[in-house]
């Protein structure tokens, strides 16, 4: 193997004790660390980014954005050790769970830090320092208005309070449910699905707002110690 990895990480700042602000960010690096690919990971420049988002790589010269087209196009280059020999059911099961975390918890997240007025306060500081000082003050107010306007175009924003925290708690116990008392999602090994898990749920989890989501999220104790094993095992001190 080189000495310097060909691939390299573009994604945002790690906040909150945790790898990455961002959960799509943070699932492919868990994904990068598990499946023992090296890497380099840099602050992304979006003036690079292929699909206008973060995460994105760079491999032998070339872009390639979306967490999920990146993870699958390393199983095709660099084999796949995590996935290869689970079942047609595992990886329906785990799609499944993948596809409620981004494409439904997603927005509970979003709503918590960039609507909910608190965690506003707490987000903001983070988000602004980004850009450049005076481009921060300006931009940032634009970009947290389109973010709400995506909720309402979405659905989630349009729900009472009380309404929306019963959809994120469903979404979060029925993710509690599958994982059980399992060591990872699918069963005693680590596959590609358990980096959205850990990714998506300690984002709650590390989000320093007792917000009722985040409550009741750290209520379910199973998806608390999965998140404290793997954070242990994939990203202690001293790895890359």
């Amino acid at each position: 193997m080189e000495d310097s990895p060909m691939l390299t990480l573009h994604q945002g700042p790690a906040a909150f004790g945790i790898g990455n602000i961002s959960p799509f960010c943070l699932k492919l690096e868990s994904y990068l660390r598990m499946a023992s690919i090296p890497y380099t990971a840099k602050p992304a420049d979006y003036g690079k980014a292929p699909k206008g988002k973060i995460p994105f790589i760079e491999e032998d010269g070339a872009f390639l954005g979306d967490s999920q087209l990146i993870i699958e196009h390393l199983q095709r280059k660099h084999g796949d050790p995590l996935d290869a020999k689970l079942s047609a059911e595992d990886i329906a099961k785990g799609h499944l769970v993948r596809r409620v975390l981004e494409d439904s918890l997603y927005w509970h997240i979003v709503h918590e830090r960039w609507v909910s007025q608190e965690g506003w306060q707490v987000y903001k500081p983070i988000f602004e320092a980004l850009f450049p000082p005076v481009v921060g003050k300006l931009v940032v107010p634009l970009i947290r208005r389109g973010m709400t306007k995506a909720l309402h175009t979405q659905g989630l924003g349009r729900h009472r309070p009380e309404e929306r925290l019963e959809m994120g708690k469903a979404d979060v116990s029925a993710v509690a449910t599958v994982l059980g008392d399992k060591p990872f999602l699918l069963g005693d090994n680590p596959t590609s699905f358990d980096a959205a898990l850990y990714a998506f749920i300690v984002s709650i989890l590390a989000f320093p707002v007792d917000s009722p989501l985040r409550k009741y999220t750290r209520e379910q104790q199973n998806l608390v110690r999965y998140c404290e094993r793997f954070q242990q095992r994939f990203f202690a001190k001293g790895q890359p």
